[in-house]
């Protein structure tokens, strides 16, 4: 049984901030939204709230920067780049400033809809110099976010988890690091995000019909460990699975895919995320199925590797988990 973790961000952003003055918290209008309410009404000399004015925010936070500050801006992952990109670039990015970008609501994680789902950030964020991209996959990644991002030196882009987070790992995020989950020598699958639990739910039933997976979950999408990965590519016979909250173009699949080319690995690849594809609003269980984000895409996307089916079904995968939809609950938060 898998744990299940309540807020983890709240209680480990707080725990953080208090022991580091210089953290300061930004907001922009989502304040409960991003699980920082309770700091600002306990710390109400470390939260600025800078309204629903991103662009605005952007560029306070790169002149906090520069007077020697490390803000944290909260807000959905679509309203850190898509609304304030300009200032992004200008007054962050190119001077290099100690911003932590917390980007909540990645890829579909939300019913929201378009205009909420962070669907292509990671592509965005990946062509931006002098930017770091971390993503938190359980409560255990999402609780070592803060001192991961602070380490960084420079502007860092988080997909940060919130509510209810599984906890699968117990250890923190190693920056540059990525985990090792299985060994196998068949077939090297990469995920990301959410996406490792659906990989896990396949990982048994894919063992009893015979195929030995080696799975790679990636927390630090750049600074990328270019080298520990090929060495993986290089102890599978078949190819690379990669499955993904996001679009396949430019995410980690992209990433996987640009590294051996230019490396001149000619292995078999199969991306799976949303392709060339908005969603609509919708649980997150249904959308991961509908758009061949889940555990069955996956081992579809494995047969087409070995060129051969593997009788797996959706009975024989592992339960996946049923999360309630948070703006049942709570309408503005999405």
């Amino acid at each position: 049984m898998v744990e299940m973790v309540n807020r983890p961000y709240a209680s480990a952003f707080e725990a953080y901030a208090v022991k580091h003055p210089d953290v300061l918290c930004l907001s922009a209008d989502l304040t409960s939204s991003c699980e920082i309410d309770g700091f600002r009404d306990r710390h109400p000399g470390q939260f600025l709230s800078l309204g629903m004015a991103e662009q605005n925010m952007m560029s306070f936070a790169g002149g906090l920067g520069l007077a020697g500050y490390r803000p944290f801006l909260h807000s959905f992952g679509v309203f850190l780049y898509r609304r304030p990109y300009d200032q992004l670039m200008a007054s962050v990015a190119y001077p290099r400033r100690k911003v932590r970008l917390m980007g909540f609501l990645p890829g579909i994680t939300t019913p929201g809809g378009m205009t909420h789902q962070a669907i292509e950030d990671v592509a965005v964020m990946r062509s931006i110099p002098n930017m770091s991209i971390l993503e938190t996959g359980d409560a255990t990644e999402v609780e070592s976010i803060c001192e991961a991002a602070d380490s960084i030196d420079g502007p860092v882009y988080c997909r940060v988890l919130r509510g209810s987070v599984p906890r699968l790992f117990d250890s923190p995020i190693k920056v540059g690091e990525m985990r090792e989950l299985s060994l196998g020598a068949d077939v090297l699958v990469v995920t990301s995000g959410i996406a490792t639990e659906e990989a896990l739910r396949a990982r048994d039933a894919l063992s009893r019909a015979g195929v030995s997976i080696r799975h790679l979950h990636i927390h630090t999408i750049k600074p990328f460990n270019e080298q520990a990965l090929l060495d993986h590519i290089g102890s599978v016979s078949k190819g690379v699975v990669v499955l993904e909250n996001h679009v396949i173009t430019g995410g980690v699949g992209s990433l996987v895919a640009e590294i051996m080319a230019d490396n001149g690995v000619g292995k078999p690849l199969v991306r799976l995320g949303l392709n060339d594809t908005y969603a609509h609003g919708g649980s997150k269980p249904y959308l991961m199925k509908h758009y061949g984000l889940d555990a069955g895409a996956l081992v579809r996307g494995i047969e087409r590797i070995i060129g051969a089916s593997t009788g797996i079904d959706e009975e024989a995968l592992a339960s996946a988990r049923v999360d309630a939809v948070h703006s049942a609950v709570k309408a503005e938060a999405l």
